[in-house]
């Protein structure tokens, strides 16, 4: 293989070094569908390198926004054929692969596929690996997952093959599993009675930050073969943790008591029941969470710079998670500012239980008038001609959003059969408005769409959603409430008014079909 010329120096933007014969270095990526790959390889590809990943389902792995720009093998890391095959003519591998069974044999299973690769690796002479470990304590006991990972490393680093395996704690991203348990956590228990561990110390390390050293660890020196943490500027307890999560998320602080009952089991059990977070994954989070794990020294400053700008705090880190943030200006201090989205973002391939919890009641309903009846019936909803149903409920919804403070009902609406963006709808406020025969990403040809996001007080953010679009013969009314709850109360405020849906948004569904069915609408 053509030797990669080695930089004085690595430029800001960490972009790929050519080759001596001029040609761009080529990467395989193994775990390019998993959490961290996923927002690896567009940054990759960004970067300049030529990106191959290995994949168990092909299907799947073509399907991710950067499929079609990646050669993509099919096969897993314990194949020797199909490793053997994804190596040919690359530069630097990413095993970016660990399993989080719960179940017995999967160090063996890590171990197996790690010496695969290893070998392969060694075998046609790959100038770099790079591997994401977990970040431990020395002269302990670890457990079970984490005692694996060291393990991983070590194979590679023993391999040949110039290693570099950087080793990194709780990564703060929406999607990442530990910051998805802090979360649900947080949002879902004001009092906390917690295992022994939220005491222990913790560096957590922004996802942003993850790729930044990821991204670097192609371009270090060839001689380098080693392990260093990695970690953000902020040492936390655990408890400290969900807190400056509530802060951000704009809730009370949490009040959390330490008990010495809970085992790794019973905890992890614990955390399945008052989060969507599946126990096979809790159980390892959990038991990783028994050690302190803080970076014992800053080596990695000696190999990668740090991002311009520094580290990520973690309350700037979770701000980013939350999406507080607009995009566009998350990605002009981000290194890859062309690639779409931040590092932070959730992207569809994060698992389902992963992200704010949202609460939705949709309906659809098809009808013989036309796009432009129904449209009129939609964009003059509100103020005087009413939200069609249940005119009491809505009125007494409108008098208990005044007695706590909120804008009610009064404000009616400034034009009864217009609406633009920014005007007033009673306790609504327009943030979309698309007439029918406007194509967009957002509706379909020929429909129109009425977005409302709630002024009322609710402990949480909502929106409401009216379609128009056409259909054979007619056309189909679609309309969505969405909420996303804020903490605890806002669950329990969407789980209270439930019952209602049933009178207010089945009955207004039905009356605005009928509406627009009518003589003259």
């Amino acid at each position: 293989m053509t030797e990669l010329t080695q930089p004085t120096g690595l430029e800001d933007d960490l972009r790929a070094v050519l080759r001596d014969d001029g040609t761009t270095p080529r990467v395989l990526v193994l775990g390019a569908t998993g959490y961290i790959g996923g927002r690896l390889t567009p940054r990759l590809l960004n970067a300049g390198y030529r990106v191959r990943v290995l994949a168990r389902d092909a299907a799947r792995a073509a399907s991710f926004p950067w499929g079609a720009d990646c050669e993509i093998v099919e096969g897993s890391a314990d194949d020797a054929d199909a490793v053997a095959e994804a190596m040919r003519d690359v530069d630097v591998v990413y095993y970016l692969i660990h399993s989080m069974s719960a179940g017995k044999g999967f160090e063996e299973s890590d171990e197996r596929a790690a010496q695969t690769v290893a070998d392969a690796a060694a075998s046609v002479h790959v100038h770099r690996l790079v591997y994401l470990g977990g970040l431990h304590p020395e002269g302990v006991e670890l457990s079970p997952h984490l005692r694996s990972r060291v393990h991983v490393g070590e194979i590679f680093l023993r391999s040949g093959v110039p290693t570099l395996v950087l080793q990194a704690g709780v990564v703060i991203g929406s999607g990442s599993a530990s910051f998805e348990m802090i979360r649900h956590l947080t949002e879902v228990l004001p009092y906390m009675p917690a295992p022994r561990w939220v005491r222990n110390r913790i560096q957590p390390i922004a996802v942003r930050d993850v790729l930044h050293y990821l991204l670097g660890a192609a371009r270090v020196a060839p001689e380098v073969n080693r392990a260093v943490d990695i970690g953000g500027p902020d040492v936390l307890r655990y408890g400290q943790m969900m807190n400056g999560y509530a802060v951000e998320a704009g809730l009370p602080q949490r009040a959390i008591a330490a008990l010495p009952v809970f085992t790794p089991g019973l905890a992890s059990h614990w955390v399945n029941l008052v989060t969507p977070v599946p126990r096979s994954i809790a159980r390892p989070l959990v038991a990783s969470l028994q050690n302190e794990c803080v970076v014992k020294d800053h080596a990695v400053d000696d190999l990668i710079p740090r991002p311009e700008g520094g580290l990520t705090p973690y309350r700037q880190a979770v701000h980013l998670a939350l999406g507080r943030v607009n995009a566009d200006a998350i990605e002009t201090s981000w290194q890859d500012s062309e690639v779409s989205g931040a590092p932070s973002d959730p992207l569809p391939s994060d698992p389902e239980w992963a992200g704010r919890m949202v609460f939705t009641d949709a309906r659809s309903l098809k009808t013989t008038a036309s796009v432009d009846g129904l449209w009129r019936v939609i964009i003059g909803i509100g103020g005087t001609n009413g939200w069609y149903s249940s005119p009491f409920l809505w009125a007494v919804r409108g008098w208990m959003d005044r007695v706590v403070g909120g804008v009610g009902l009064r404000r009616g609406r400034r034009n009864k059969a217009a609406a633009r963006v920014g005007d007033a709808i009673d306790f609504w406020r327009v943030e979309a408005v698309e007439e029918p025969g406007t194509e967009t990403e957002a509706s379909a040809a020929s429909g129109g769409l009425l977005r409302l996001r709630a002024e009322m007080k609710v402990p949480g953010e909502a929106w409401l959603e009216l379609r128009a679009l056409p259909d054979a013969g007619g056309a189909r009314y679609e309309q969505r409430a969405v909420f996303f709850p804020r903490g605890l109360a806002g669950r329990l405020y969407w789980f209270a008014v439930l019952p209602f849906h049933g009178f207010i948004f089945a009955g207004m569904a039905a009356r605005i079909t009928a509406a627009a069915e009518q003589p003259g609408a």
